[in-house]
Parts: C-alpha cells; sequence; structure tokens
C-alpha cells in the first residue's frame, strides 16, 4: 500500500477487524502489515512443530574395549558397531584405561586403527583416537554411501499393493 501514517494504518485495520503488526522494524520505514495476528501464531506454531517432527535425531551409542580385551570379544563389540552404522547411527569406540595401562596408549591406538580399518566399508572417522582422562576415544560416522543404500533398499523392499480385480457377478 505504500507508505501510510501510523494512525491511518491502525484506522485501516480496525475497519478491517484485523491486527496492524510491525514485520521489520529495523527498516526505514518500519514496515508493518493488516493480519489476524492469532491466525499468525498459530500458523508459524504449525510450521515449528512440522519442522521439529522432520527432524532426525542422531542417536550416538558406544562401545567400551580395555586394552586387554581379546580379539574374540572385540570383535562382537565391532559387530554390534556395523549394525548400528548401517543404520545409520554413530558410533564412539572407548577403550578404558586401568592403572599402569596409561602407559602404553600405543596399544590403544593400535586397537582403534584396527576398529576404523575393519568398519571402513560402513562408516568414517569423524573424531581421530584421542586420549581424554583415563580413555582413549574415536567416534565413526555412517559412510554416505550405506545410508543411500539402506534407504534404497527400504524403498524396494516396500511390498507393492495388488490391484484389486473385480468378479464378474453370475
Amino acid at each position: 500500500m505504500g507508505v501510510i501514517a501510523t494512525r491511518e494504518a491502525l484506522r485501516m485495520a480496525r475497519e478491517a477487524d484485523l491486527d496492524l503488526v510491525e514485520v521489520a522494524p529495523n527498516s526505514a520505514p518500519p514496515v508493518c502489515r493488516i493480519m489476524d495476528f492469532g491466525k499468525f501464531l498459530y500458523e508459524r506454531e504449525k510450521k515449528d512443530r512440522e519442522a521439529r517432527k522432520a527432524q532426525t535425531k542422531v542417536e550416538v551409542k558406544e562401545i567400551r574395549l580395555r586394552p586387554k580385551t581379546t580379539g574374540h570379544h572385540r570383535d562382537f563389540k565391532v559387530d554390534d558397531a556395523r549394525r548400528w552404522l548401517e543404520h545409520g547411527m554413530k558410533v564412539r569406540v572407548t577403550i578404558r584405561f586401568r592403572g599402569r595401562e596409561i602407559t602404553y596408549p600405543e596399544i590403544a591406538l593400535e586397537d582403534l586403527r584396527e576398529i576404523a580399518h575393519v568398519l571402513a566399508d560402513v562408516g568414517t572417522v569423524e573424531q581421530a583416537p584421542a586420549i581424554e582422562g583415563g580413555a582413549m576415544s574415536m567416534m565413526l560416522v555412517p559412510a554416505k554411501s550405506t545410508v543411500k543404500k539402506k534407504a534404497a533398499e527400504g524403498a524396494e523392499a516396500k511390498p507393492e499393493q495388488p490391484e484389486k480385480v473385480e468378479q464378474p457377478q453370475e
């Protein structure tokens, strides 16, 4: 409508039985709109709810090991991590030290590198191995190709609905 005096804009809003809402207060002159403010708030809240619903929460799973963990036991844990990565979850691999084990961090570093190598086909290292307090940990995230494959398999796995065939009436 162009540049209008505030009193005139308020009168127009009253006549239309609507509200005068300031949309951009920092512009010169300030931009206002005549609208139903309650309806505007409701629509905005509805959009926010939909946006929250559409968000995907990335779950972080953790496997905990020790430097003395046997290879067989570690393989079980790595299988769990593989499954989680295939389902699109992040995985934190933590090796906890006890007592004097902290003096040999190269053992834990070697284990973490081996785990990352074994899971390289389904995940990539997001956070390199680092010592935090009495533990060394690294973060793995799903590889993009794994997530795309799972989405494609999910789309293909949906059974098609058979068409309804009308039976001839006798």
